[in-house]
């Protein structure tokens, strides 16, 4: 399993932005080889914190912080995963993550595979 995350950049406070996460595997249909892929962030000094999640089954599930201005969604013939987040903060300043599980946890600890992360800074 591969994953490829990019979509960060610079963006003021109140912005939008649509990071992707791509798979790339043994198989074309990540779903058959994955359960549940999780967005991450990490700022400077603080620990990697769980964002958001989608499983195979289309159930989700976001972090207080961003819930109500996050969405995550999958475009399955591209074997993508998007987190979209919006009235972006500078506190979501940070590296964002995407991780694959065969399980369904906001735990880091419980992500098998682990794309690089994409830089978001939000600027006040």
């Amino acid at each position: 399993v591969q994953l490829q995350a990019s979509g960060g950049g610079l963006v003021q406070a109140g912005d939008s932005l649509k990071l992707a996460c791509a798979y790339s595997g043994r198989t074309n249909n990540m779903w058959s080889h994955i359960y549940s892929v999780g967005w991450f962030r990490q700022a400077p000094g603080k620990e990697r914190e769980f964002v958001a999640a989608m499983a195979r089954s289309g159930l989700t599930n976001y972090a207080a912080s961003v819930k109500g201005r996050a969405a995550i969604s999958s475009d399955n013939a591209k074997n993508t995963v998007y987190l979209r987040m919006n009235s972006l903060r500078p506190e979501d300043t940070g590296d964002y993550y995407c991780a694959s599980s065969s399980g369904w946890s906001i735990r880091p600890t419980r992500y098998d595979y682990w794309g690089q992360g994409t830089l978001v800074t939000v600027s006040s």
